[in-house]
């Protein structure tokens, strides 16, 4: 075996690791040879896909098999041309620079049934052989997309329900939030008016979780998950009250996914009133967790615009703004032509 050592590796360009739009990566494939070696080509490539798949049962004896991809970007760089010859005996390292596609595309992400993986590839070819294959994971989170309709906006929602099971009367009730945005650590501060004019007391409670959906083939597979719930004071029957509600976003959250058409992680903030033996009344808002970047890898988006709960009360009508998505597929990327030159002394024509 000629070749004794083949791998590729890059420099962090920050404490945390990760990478943002238009970040360039330093790195460096290295190949270690006992004796001079034929070699036809070396090639880099850097690439960021996604791909989801999933069996369902029909049945003891009957499954389908769904499966999707999606490409963002993969651009190729010749490291050593085509028949370029031999490498002499010893260790080579040949660097590279690369720089991340400066476009909306969504962040790394891994679950059980889609990921969505940024990587660095080596390739290195001999005649009459099999093609040696080398890479390196790197997380890439994208930068905040302020451009979501209604991110910064203040979010309501409004419902009536009457009670005509085991008790009379109606519930009533406002949800207000500041805003749909929020980055990871941040406080969800949320109010609710509650009119209870019926025999019935009420348990309010908050629940917000996440909404993960993955498509192929015509068909969805939805996951959803808890991550946290408060409860408040009972409400007694024929009595009314405002709540006032700080929730934290957790920081080991994934940002919202949202500029994917085969991923699409969401996440809702659910207030309902626990009634017994009813129908459990209840309000969803959308919120968007933000992606936290820090130092050189990216910049934190603008602050919220300032609002009061009163504020809220003037637009209480108005309907919920959604956090919408882009269904377009990323533009072609041209290969990235800033790579170092190799000196001739490594390899012989």
């Amino acid at each position: 075996m000629t070749i004794k050592h083949f791998s590729i590796e890059y420099d962090s360009i920050n404490s945390q690791n990760i990478f943002t739009n238009g970040d360039t990566i330093n790195g460096r494939i290295i190949v270690e040879v006992s004796k001079e070696t034929p070699i036809q080509s070396l090639t880099f490539i850097g690439k960021g896909n996604a791909r989801v798949c999933w069996h369902e049962y029909y049945g003891q004896y009957s499954s389908y098999y769904y499966w999707s991809d999606e490409k963002y970007y993969e651009i190729k760089q010749r490291i050593l041309q085509p028949d370029i010859g031999f490498i002499s005996k010893g260790r080579h390292v040949f660097p590279f620079s690369f720089k991340v596609p400066n476009r909306t595309m969504p962040s790394s992400f891994n679950s059980s049934v889609g990921k969505i993986v940024h990587k660095l590839k080596a390739e290195l070819k001999q005649s009459m052989k099999l093609t040696k294959t080398v890479k390196a994971h790197f997380t890439f989170v994208s930068k905040a997309d302020m451009g979501i309709p209604g991110l910064m906006e203040p979010q309501f929602g409004s419902m009536d329900k009457k009670i005509t099971v085991f008790g009379s009367g109606t519930i009533a009730m406002d949800v207000y939030t500041k805003r749909m945005g929020y980055q990871p650590g941040e406080d969800l501060q949320v109010k609710v008016e509650i009119q209870n004019q019926s025999s019935r007391d009420l348990k309010p409670k908050f629940v917000l979780y996440e909404k993960l959906s993955f498509f192929a083939q015509g068909k969805r597979k939805l996951c959803m998950q808890n991550i946290l719930k408060e409860k408040l004071e009972r409400i007694d029957a024929h009595s009314k009250m405002v709540v006032k509600k700080v929730i934290t976003i957790p920081r080991n959250i994934s940002p919202s996914i949202l500029n994917s058409s085969i991923i699409k992680l969401e996440y809702r903030l659910k207030i309902f009133l626990d009634v017994k033996y009813a129908i459990n009344p209840e309000i969803k808002l959308p919120i968007v967790v933000l992606p936290a970047l820090e130092g050189p890898a990216g910049q934190q988006p603008p602050g919220p615009a300032t609002y009061t709960f009163e504020d809220f009360g003037k637009s209480k009508k108005q309907s919920s703004r959604k956090a919408s998505q882009s269904s377009d597929l990323p533009p072609p990327y041209e290969a990235h032509a800033d790579y170092p030159t190799l000196s001739s002394q490594n390899y012989r024509l």
